[in-house]
Protein backbone atom coordinates (compact mmCIF):
# COMPACT_ATOMS: atom_id res chain seq x y z
CA UNK A 1 0.00 0.00 0.00
CA UNK A 2 1.29 3.49 -0.84
CA UNK A 3 2.77 5.34 1.79
CA UNK A 4 0.20 8.47 1.16
CA UNK A 5 -3.02 6.00 1.51
CA UNK A 6 -1.67 3.85 4.65
CA UNK A 7 -1.25 6.89 6.15
CA UNK A 8 -4.38 8.70 5.78
CA UNK A 9 -6.78 9.72 8.60
CA UNK A 10 -10.11 8.51 7.11
CA UNK A 11 -11.91 10.52 10.14
CA UNK A 12 -9.92 13.61 9.14
CA UNK A 13 -11.86 16.50 6.89
CA UNK A 14 -11.40 15.48 3.32
CA UNK A 15 -9.31 17.08 0.57
CA UNK A 16 -11.62 19.59 -1.54
CA UNK A 17 -11.44 19.33 -4.91
CA UNK A 18 -10.53 15.61 -4.93
CA UNK A 19 -12.59 12.49 -5.48
CA UNK A 20 -14.35 11.58 -1.67
CA UNK A 21 -11.71 13.95 -0.47
CA UNK A 22 -8.86 11.56 -1.06
CA UNK A 23 -4.86 12.08 -1.09
CA UNK A 24 -4.60 9.80 -4.01
CA UNK A 25 -2.97 10.42 -7.11
CA UNK A 26 -3.43 8.12 -10.15
CA UNK A 27 -0.30 6.52 -9.89
CA UNK A 28 -1.04 4.86 -6.64
CA UNK A 29 -5.07 4.25 -7.40
CA UNK A 30 -6.32 1.25 -8.22
CA UNK A 31 -9.75 2.66 -9.18
CA UNK A 32 -10.37 5.74 -11.59
CA UNK A 33 -13.46 8.00 -11.87
CA UNK A 34 -13.71 9.00 -15.61
CA UNK A 35 -15.75 12.22 -15.80
CA UNK A 36 -18.07 12.62 -18.90
CA UNK A 37 -20.09 16.19 -18.26
CA UNK A 38 -21.93 15.41 -21.20
CA UNK A 39 -25.59 15.90 -21.93
CA UNK A 40 -26.43 17.41 -25.26
CA UNK A 41 -29.01 14.75 -26.79
CA UNK A 42 -31.56 14.37 -23.52
CA UNK A 43 -35.09 14.40 -24.69
CA UNK A 44 -36.30 15.95 -21.17
CA UNK A 45 -35.29 17.37 -18.28
CA UNK A 46 -31.83 18.99 -18.57
CA UNK A 47 -29.23 19.23 -15.91
CA UNK A 48 -26.85 15.73 -15.63
CA UNK A 49 -23.79 17.27 -17.30
CA UNK A 50 -23.40 19.05 -14.02
CA UNK A 51 -23.49 15.76 -12.59
CA UNK A 52 -19.89 14.42 -12.21
CA UNK A 53 -18.94 18.34 -10.54
CA UNK A 54 -21.79 17.63 -8.47
CA UNK A 55 -20.94 14.80 -6.97
CA UNK A 56 -17.13 15.18 -7.34
CA UNK A 57 -18.30 18.46 -4.60
CA UNK A 58 -21.05 16.46 -2.67
CA UNK A 59 -18.36 13.41 -2.14
CA UNK A 60 -15.75 15.17 0.37
CA UNK A 61 -18.08 15.24 3.33
CA UNK A 62 -19.00 10.91 2.85
CA UNK A 63 -18.10 9.30 5.98
CA UNK A 64 -16.06 6.60 4.47
CA UNK A 65 -16.06 3.36 6.65
CA UNK A 66 -18.79 0.78 5.95
CA UNK A 67 -20.16 -2.27 7.84
CA UNK A 68 -18.41 -5.72 7.67
CA UNK A 69 -17.05 -4.48 4.10
CA UNK A 70 -13.15 -3.61 3.53
CA UNK A 71 -13.65 0.67 3.03
CA UNK A 72 -13.21 1.14 -0.67
CA UNK A 73 -11.14 4.22 -0.25
CA UNK A 74 -7.72 1.61 0.87
CA UNK A 75 -7.78 0.42 -3.43
CA UNK A 76 -7.27 4.45 -3.84
CA UNK A 77 -9.01 6.06 -6.01
CA UNK A 78 -8.69 8.87 -8.03
CA UNK A 79 -10.86 10.84 -10.46
CA UNK A 80 -9.29 12.31 -13.93
CA UNK A 81 -9.64 15.86 -14.52
CA UNK A 82 -12.66 17.07 -15.80
CA UNK A 83 -12.63 18.75 -19.31
CA UNK A 84 -14.23 21.91 -19.46
CA UNK A 85 -14.10 21.74 -23.56
CA UNK A 86 -16.28 18.68 -23.27
CA UNK A 87 -19.14 20.11 -21.23
CA UNK A 88 -18.63 24.06 -23.79
CA UNK A 89 -19.52 21.68 -26.70
CA UNK A 90 -22.84 19.58 -24.59
CA UNK A 91 -24.13 23.11 -23.80
CA UNK A 92 -23.65 24.52 -27.56
CA UNK A 93 -25.20 21.73 -29.11
CA UNK A 94 -27.86 21.27 -26.47
CA UNK A 95 -28.86 24.95 -27.31
CA UNK A 96 -29.19 24.12 -31.01
CA UNK A 97 -30.99 20.79 -30.70
CA UNK A 98 -33.91 22.24 -28.10
CA UNK A 99 -35.40 23.72 -31.58
CA UNK A 100 -35.59 20.68 -33.35
CA UNK A 101 -36.61 18.55 -30.16
CA UNK A 102 -39.76 21.49 -29.43
CA UNK A 103 -40.45 20.64 -33.76
CA UNK A 104 -41.12 16.87 -33.06
CA UNK A 105 -43.65 17.55 -29.88
CA UNK A 106 -45.36 19.92 -31.91
CA UNK A 107 -45.94 18.31 -35.10
CA UNK A 108 -43.92 21.17 -36.84
CA UNK A 109 -41.30 21.26 -39.83
CA UNK A 110 -37.81 21.85 -38.58
CA UNK A 111 -35.74 23.08 -42.02
CA UNK A 112 -32.84 22.43 -40.87
CA UNK A 113 -32.89 19.02 -39.47
CA UNK A 114 -30.75 16.35 -42.04
CA UNK A 115 -27.87 19.45 -41.34
CA UNK A 116 -28.02 18.72 -37.63
CA UNK A 117 -28.53 15.28 -37.12
CA UNK A 118 -25.60 15.03 -39.16
CA UNK A 119 -23.24 17.88 -37.30
CA UNK A 120 -24.76 15.92 -33.60
CA UNK A 121 -24.18 12.59 -34.49
CA UNK A 122 -20.41 13.73 -35.52
CA UNK A 123 -19.79 15.31 -32.14
CA UNK A 124 -20.92 12.81 -30.01
CA UNK A 125 -19.51 9.75 -32.17
CA UNK A 126 -16.07 11.53 -31.79
CA UNK A 127 -16.81 11.72 -28.28
CA UNK A 128 -17.22 8.40 -27.85
CA UNK A 129 -14.17 7.63 -29.58
CA UNK A 130 -12.66 9.60 -27.64
CA UNK A 131 -14.08 7.87 -24.75
CA UNK A 132 -12.83 4.57 -25.96
CA UNK A 133 -9.34 5.39 -26.59
CA UNK A 134 -8.80 7.12 -22.79
CA UNK A 135 -10.77 4.57 -20.81
CA UNK A 136 -8.95 1.65 -23.03
CA UNK A 137 -5.44 3.43 -21.76
CA UNK A 138 -6.61 3.65 -18.12
CA UNK A 139 -7.48 -0.33 -18.81
CA UNK A 140 -4.06 -1.09 -19.93
CA UNK A 141 -2.54 0.80 -17.28
CA UNK A 142 -4.06 -1.60 -14.96
CA UNK A 143 -6.68 0.57 -13.98
CA UNK A 144 -10.64 -0.51 -12.40
CA UNK A 145 -12.30 2.21 -14.30
CA UNK A 146 -15.62 4.06 -13.47
CA UNK A 147 -17.45 6.42 -15.61
CA UNK A 148 -19.04 9.27 -14.38
CA UNK A 149 -21.61 10.92 -16.28
CA UNK A 150 -23.53 13.20 -17.52
CA UNK A 151 -26.08 11.55 -19.38
CA UNK A 152 -26.19 7.70 -20.25
CA UNK A 153 -24.85 7.93 -24.09
CA UNK A 154 -21.69 8.33 -22.17
CA UNK A 155 -21.26 4.80 -20.68
CA UNK A 156 -21.10 3.38 -25.10
CA UNK A 157 -17.36 4.43 -25.51
CA UNK A 158 -16.52 2.47 -22.24
CA UNK A 159 -18.00 -0.66 -22.76
CA UNK A 160 -16.43 -0.34 -26.52
CA UNK A 161 -13.21 -0.25 -24.80
CA UNK A 162 -14.29 -3.30 -22.25
CA UNK A 163 -14.68 -5.14 -25.46
CA UNK A 164 -11.14 -5.18 -26.84
CA UNK A 165 -9.84 -6.39 -23.31
CA UNK A 166 -12.38 -9.02 -22.47
CA UNK A 167 -13.51 -11.50 -24.40
CA UNK A 168 -17.56 -12.06 -23.41
CA UNK A 169 -19.28 -10.26 -20.23
CA UNK A 170 -22.76 -9.05 -19.56
CA UNK A 171 -24.02 -6.28 -18.87
CA UNK A 172 -26.25 -5.73 -15.36
CA UNK A 173 -28.47 -1.86 -16.31
CA UNK A 174 -30.31 -0.79 -13.24
CA UNK A 175 -32.53 1.57 -14.48
CA UNK A 176 -36.34 3.36 -15.20
CA UNK A 177 -35.99 2.48 -18.76
CA UNK A 178 -34.59 0.28 -21.47
CA UNK A 179 -32.31 2.59 -23.51
CA UNK A 180 -33.20 0.25 -26.50
CA UNK A 181 -34.75 2.70 -29.06
CA UNK A 182 -32.88 2.69 -32.32
CA UNK A 183 -31.02 6.30 -33.42
CA UNK A 184 -34.19 8.18 -31.14
CA UNK A 185 -35.24 11.13 -32.16
CA UNK A 186 -32.81 10.68 -35.15
CA UNK A 187 -29.39 10.71 -32.54
CA UNK A 188 -27.67 7.85 -33.28
CA UNK A 189 -25.79 7.69 -29.58
CA UNK A 190 -28.67 8.89 -27.87
CA UNK A 191 -29.11 8.40 -23.82
CA UNK A 192 -32.21 6.33 -25.18
CA UNK A 193 -30.28 4.33 -27.63
CA UNK A 194 -27.43 3.45 -25.58
CA UNK A 195 -28.10 -0.45 -24.68
CA UNK A 196 -29.47 -0.97 -28.45
CA UNK A 197 -25.80 -0.02 -29.14
CA UNK A 198 -24.12 -1.81 -26.73
CA UNK A 199 -26.12 -5.05 -27.96
CA UNK A 200 -23.87 -4.79 -31.02
CA UNK A 201 -21.24 -5.36 -29.57
CA UNK A 202 -20.27 -9.52 -29.81
CA UNK A 203 -18.71 -9.36 -26.57
CA UNK A 204 -21.69 -8.57 -24.59
CA UNK A 205 -23.25 -11.92 -23.92
CA UNK A 206 -26.01 -10.77 -21.65
CA UNK A 207 -27.86 -7.33 -21.21
CA UNK A 208 -30.37 -7.79 -17.60
CA UNK A 209 -32.09 -4.79 -16.83
CA UNK A 210 -33.98 -4.41 -13.39
CA UNK A 211 -36.24 -1.53 -12.27
CA UNK A 212 -37.72 -1.18 -15.93
CA UNK A 213 -40.87 0.29 -15.50
CA UNK A 214 -41.03 3.01 -18.85
CA UNK A 215 -40.53 1.58 -22.73
CA UNK A 216 -41.97 1.63 -26.11
CA UNK A 217 -43.46 -0.83 -28.19
CA UNK A 218 -40.19 -1.08 -30.07
CA UNK A 219 -38.00 -1.48 -27.40
CA UNK A 220 -40.30 -4.48 -26.13
CA UNK A 221 -40.18 -6.04 -29.72
CA UNK A 222 -36.40 -5.82 -29.77
CA UNK A 223 -36.61 -7.46 -26.12
CA UNK A 224 -38.41 -10.35 -27.75
CA UNK A 225 -36.78 -11.07 -30.55
CA UNK A 226 -33.83 -11.22 -28.50
CA UNK A 227 -34.81 -13.53 -25.51
CA UNK A 228 -31.53 -15.26 -25.39
CA UNK A 229 -29.38 -12.47 -24.81
CA UNK A 230 -31.92 -10.25 -22.71
CA UNK A 231 -33.62 -10.35 -19.55
CA UNK A 232 -35.61 -7.49 -18.21
CA UNK A 233 -36.67 -7.77 -14.69
CA UNK A 234 -39.58 -5.19 -14.38
CA UNK A 235 -40.20 -2.96 -12.03
CA UNK A 236 -43.75 -3.45 -11.54
CA UNK A 237 -43.57 -7.48 -11.51
CA UNK A 238 -40.54 -7.22 -8.55
CA UNK A 239 -42.84 -4.99 -6.51
CA UNK A 240 -45.55 -7.64 -7.46
CA UNK A 241 -43.61 -10.20 -6.10
CA UNK A 242 -42.58 -8.89 -2.98
CA UNK A 243 -46.15 -7.70 -2.07
CA UNK A 244 -46.72 -11.62 -2.38
CA UNK A 245 -44.33 -12.26 0.03
CA UNK A 246 -40.88 -13.06 -2.19
CA UNK A 247 -37.93 -12.06 -0.15
CA UNK A 248 -35.50 -9.60 -2.13
CA UNK A 249 -32.66 -12.03 -1.83
CA UNK A 250 -34.82 -14.55 -3.57
CA UNK A 251 -35.31 -11.55 -6.23
CA UNK A 252 -31.72 -11.25 -6.52
CA UNK A 253 -30.16 -14.46 -6.52
CA UNK A 254 -32.91 -14.60 -10.29
CA UNK A 255 -31.19 -11.35 -11.13
CA UNK A 256 -27.68 -13.13 -10.79
CA UNK A 257 -28.44 -16.33 -12.12
CA UNK A 258 -29.03 -14.41 -15.49
CA UNK A 259 -25.50 -12.89 -15.14
CA UNK A 260 -22.02 -14.60 -16.66
CA UNK A 261 -18.76 -14.67 -14.36
CA UNK A 262 -17.87 -10.89 -15.60
CA UNK A 263 -20.35 -8.28 -15.35
CA UNK A 264 -20.42 -4.31 -15.96
CA UNK A 265 -22.54 -2.67 -13.93
CA UNK A 266 -24.35 0.01 -15.89
CA UNK A 267 -26.14 2.27 -12.99
CA UNK A 268 -28.58 4.85 -14.55
CA UNK A 269 -29.31 6.75 -11.47
CA UNK A 270 -33.42 7.16 -12.65
CA UNK A 271 -33.62 3.03 -11.95
CA UNK A 272 -34.00 4.42 -7.90
CA UNK A 273 -37.10 5.51 -6.22
CA UNK A 274 -37.11 9.08 -7.76
CA UNK A 275 -37.70 10.48 -4.24
CA UNK A 276 -33.41 9.29 -3.98
CA UNK A 277 -32.92 11.21 -7.27
CA UNK A 278 -36.12 13.91 -8.41
CA UNK A 279 -33.41 16.16 -10.23
CA UNK A 280 -32.87 13.28 -12.62
CA UNK A 281 -32.95 13.56 -16.30
CA UNK A 282 -36.67 11.26 -17.14
CA UNK A 283 -37.81 10.42 -13.01
CA UNK A 284 -40.43 7.55 -13.04
CA UNK A 285 -42.57 6.41 -10.40
CA UNK A 286 -41.15 3.06 -8.67
CA UNK A 287 -37.70 1.94 -8.51
CA UNK A 288 -35.24 0.15 -6.17
CA UNK A 289 -34.45 1.47 -2.76
CA UNK A 290 -31.16 2.59 -2.40
CA UNK A 291 -30.52 -0.18 -0.14
CA UNK A 292 -32.11 -2.42 -2.22
CA UNK A 293 -29.72 -1.43 -4.89
CA UNK A 294 -26.76 -1.71 -2.81
CA UNK A 295 -27.85 -5.27 -1.51
CA UNK A 296 -28.03 -6.26 -4.96
CA UNK A 297 -24.77 -5.03 -5.80
CA UNK A 298 -23.18 -6.98 -3.36
CA UNK A 299 -24.60 -9.95 -4.41
CA UNK A 300 -23.30 -9.98 -7.51
CA UNK A 301 -19.73 -9.20 -5.61
CA UNK A 302 -20.90 -12.22 -3.46
CA UNK A 303 -21.66 -14.71 -6.09
CA UNK A 304 -17.93 -14.74 -7.58
CA UNK A 305 -18.62 -12.65 -10.79
CA UNK A 306 -16.02 -9.85 -11.21
CA UNK A 307 -16.90 -6.58 -12.24
CA UNK A 308 -14.89 -5.26 -14.66
CA UNK A 309 -16.01 -1.69 -14.72
CA UNK A 310 -19.35 0.68 -14.26
CA UNK A 311 -20.77 4.07 -15.01
CA UNK A 312 -22.85 5.89 -13.07
CA UNK A 313 -25.08 8.15 -15.27
CA UNK A 314 -28.03 10.61 -15.29
CA UNK A 315 -27.60 12.69 -11.72
CA UNK A 316 -28.87 15.91 -12.54
CA UNK A 317 -27.91 18.42 -9.68
CA UNK A 318 -30.81 21.08 -9.08
CA UNK A 319 -30.44 24.72 -7.57
CA UNK A 320 -33.25 24.04 -5.07
CA UNK A 321 -32.46 20.09 -3.52
CA UNK A 322 -29.67 21.34 -1.43
CA UNK A 323 -26.94 18.78 -3.24
CA UNK A 324 -29.66 16.09 -2.50
CA UNK A 325 -29.44 14.47 -5.90
CA UNK A 326 -25.27 14.85 -5.93
CA UNK A 327 -25.08 12.87 -1.87
CA UNK A 328 -27.21 9.42 -3.15
CA UNK A 329 -25.06 9.65 -6.56
CA UNK A 330 -22.20 10.15 -4.72
CA UNK A 331 -22.87 7.19 -2.48
CA UNK A 332 -23.90 5.13 -5.21
CA UNK A 333 -20.06 6.17 -6.52
CA UNK A 334 -18.09 5.25 -3.62
CA UNK A 335 -19.79 1.21 -3.36
CA UNK A 336 -19.29 0.51 -6.56
CA UNK A 337 -15.83 1.81 -6.30
CA UNK A 338 -15.55 -0.85 -3.97
CA UNK A 339 -17.02 -3.58 -5.66
CA UNK A 340 -15.30 -2.97 -8.90
CA UNK A 341 -12.12 -5.75 -9.55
Amino acid sequence: MPENIKNYNPSAPGLKGTIFGLPHGKEEAEVVVYPVPWEATVSYNSGTAFGPRAILDASVQLGLDLPHRDSPWKRGIWMSPMDGKIKSKSDILRTQIEPYIASLTTGQTYNNSVELLEKVNKSTDSLRQRIKQETLALIQEGKYVGVLGGDHSCALGFVEALAETHQDFGVLQIDAHMDLREAYEGFQHSHASVMFNVMKLKEVTQLVQVGIRDFCEEELGYVHQNENRITVFYDQVIKQRKFEGVHWKTVCEQIIAKLPPKVYVSFDIGGLNPLLCPGTGAPVPGGLDYSEAVYLLQQVKASGRQIIGFDLCEVAPQPYDQQWNANVGARVLYQLCGLVG
